[in-house]
């Protein structure tokens, strides 16, 4: 089963992101109290624990939920796999997939430390077509 494992925020964009118990998902938004809320493509990222492992198999120590700046960790699914267009279902908020991967401006901390960095390429953006709430175990549908 897929399923989120970690719902991350921050106040400011640029800076690791800290667990919250919920995250309020708004249309045309994203996740409530997020900095990269706003109504554009990129309201959501997606990280999975998976992509993190590989990065701690680098040798990257530390690496907890929201580290790589991602609002929602997930398991027991590639997320990098799934279509821009793609439609997953978490606890009755309906998102979509409009991008996947990003460029990377700055080399960040990781990249620094070890010399890669997964967000760039296994990391995916939503944006929220239906309100609701997601909660870390909350169960991952792809429509």
């Amino acid at each position: 089963m897929a399923k989120v494992i970690a719902v991350n925020i921050s106040d400011k964009k640029g800076v690791i992101k800290h667990p919250v118990a919920v995250g309020e998902c708004l249309v045309d938004f994203g996740i409530k109290g997020d900095a990269h809320g706003g109504n554009w493509h990129r309201q959501i990222s997606l990280l999975g624990q998976e992509s993190i492992d590989k990065m701690t198999a680098m040798g990257v120590a530390g690496l907890d939920p929201g580290k790589f700046a991602e609002n929602l960790t997930t398991e027991g699914i590639e997320l990098f796999t799934l279509p821009v267009g793609t439609q997953m279902e978490i606890n009755g908020v309906l998102l979509e997939v409009t991008q996947i991967g990003k460029e990377c401006h700055k080399g960040c901390a990781i990249k620094q430390q070890v010399g890669d960095c997964i967000m760039p390429r296994e990391g995916i953006f939503v944006k929220v077509l239906k309100n609701g709430e997601i909660r870390p175990g909350d169960e991952i549908i792809i429509k």
